[in-house]
């Protein structure tokens, strides 16, 4: 698939690192083996797509201080893993009811989509601060100002099920929230946004899965015109640079990690 691959970041796409192995258990890990995991997968990434990662996102949202200070070690310029919402336990328990997880699986995704403590970390982006003064980007995955609900596009097809037009409402409130509280919309979108179970039959417990592939693209162009007319859209890298070239931003010690 290189040359598929090779084509994204040809068209002028961002590519960022999201693991080797995708253990959302990644946070866990020692030190060393978080640094084993973000080179190989960046390695895999720069020979199939012609471009070296500068951005990270954890699998299943999972981070630490480790990771965070191995990103900056290795020259990354932002991560991306955190999921500032309280939903995150709800979203477990949802995805082990519809999965059928062995009892030990299940306890390594124990962490995964984090607990109600991640609704504390700022929804705008932020610097961790390092050891010696360094410091690192962090872009946050953008939940709804103030409510803290995920507004990422696996949400929004799961409400498109019962109605589209009460899930472009909850979308209008969300970006006029971050308008009105200055926030920049990092929107996620993940690969089965794009596909059905016909195309995945293994993979049909996950939400939205039962949703024809075309019904999510057309549903998916009513999104982005929404947000288009909002905001420019640019690529992570893009939207990180800008950041970092805007002037001072607020800091966060990693005194408080997710363990």
């Amino acid at each position: 698939n290189r040359g598929a691959l090779a084509a994204i970041t040809e068209h002028g796409h961002d590519v960022g690192n999201h693991s080797h192995r995708h253990e959302p258990w990644l946070h866990l890990y020692p030190r060393e083996k978080i640094r084993e995991e973000i080179l190989s997968a960046g390695k895999a990434i720069e020979n199939a797509t012609g471009r070296k990662p500068s951005g990270f996102r954890g699998p299943g949202f999972s981070w630490s201080g480790d990771l965070i200070s191995v990103l900056k070690e290795l020259g990354y310029r932002y991560d991306a893993s955190t999921l500032p919402t309280w939903i995150g336990p709800l979203g477990r328990l949802y995805y082990f009811w519809r999965s059928d997880l062995t009892p030990e699986e299940k306890r390594d995704r124990k962490k995964l989509f984090g607990g109600l403590g991640e609704a504390l970390l700022p929804v705008k982006p932020y610097f961790w601060a390092l050891p010696g003064g360094e410091r690192l980007l962090e872009l946050p995955v953008t939940t709804m100002p103030f409510f803290r609900v995920p507004i990422h596009f696996s949400y929004l097809l799961y409400l498109a099920r019962y109605s589209e037009a009460a899930m472009l409402a909850y979308l209008g409130t969300a970006v006029t929230l971050c308008r009105l509280t200055g926030t920049g919309l990092s929107f996620l979108l993940h690969p089965l946004d794009f596909l059905g179970a016909r195309e995945v039959p293994r993979l049909a417990f996950f939400p939205g899965m039962d949703i024809m592939k075309e019904t999510k693209r057309r549903i998916l162009g009513k999104v982005m015109d929404v947000l288009s007319d909002r905001f420019r859209l640019v690529p992570m890298d893009a939207y990180a640079a800008a950041l970092r070239a805007g002037g001072p931003r607020a800091v966060r010690s990693l005194g408080k990690e997710r363990t």
